[in-house]
């Protein structure tokens, strides 16, 4: 591990010391790596570099609005792919919240995501992804033959 000096001016500290508090750090140094990693992957998916992602789309809609449920299942069987599972929260009387996880090229569940939050009556939408390596390898589960099936790894901190 190497060890760096930082400069921050008065606020942007006082900000972070906020943060630290709020988020239960132990101390500076936790923090700020924590920041610098998510800045990093988030540079990675911003500049295309992350070819793999996981994800959460988590869009609220009115479910009284005509053909809309009908038109957003079509939309995942059509990506049945990338869409592995959807949790439905009933808000209040006329909205709906979905959160949608996605797995696959990090192009593709972007379009995906961009497709559904564009639908006419959704109103709030929002994509978190996660960069992941794909990797197929062969090994047991349990008592067995190692077969080979797909990993997404998500590197370690």
């Amino acid at each position: 591990m190497q060890r760096v000096t930082v400069t921050l001016d008065d606020d942007l500290m006082r900000e972070l010391d906020e943060l630290i508090a709020a988020r239960g750090y132990q101390n500076r140094s936790e923090a700020i790596r924590d920041l610098a990693r998510a800045g990093v992957r988030q540079s990675a998916i911003d500049a295309g570099k992350a070819k793999n992602c996981v994800a959460a789309l988590v869009y609220v809609y009115d479910h009284h609005s005509r053909e809309l449920s009908k038109r957003l299942t079509q939309i995942f069987h059509d990506h049945h792919d990338i869409a592995l599972s959807t949790l439905h929260v009933h808000l209040d009387h006329e909205s709906c919240m979905e959160v949608a996880v996605l797995r696959g090229k990090t192009a593709n569940v972007k379009h995906l995501a961009e497709h559904v939050i564009a639908e006419r009556n959704i109103r709030h939408g929002q994509l978190v992804l996660v960069p992941v390596e794909h990797v197929v390898e062969a090994h047991a589960h349990g008592v067995g033959k190692a077969h080979p099936h797909e990993h997404h790894t998500i590197r370690r901190r």
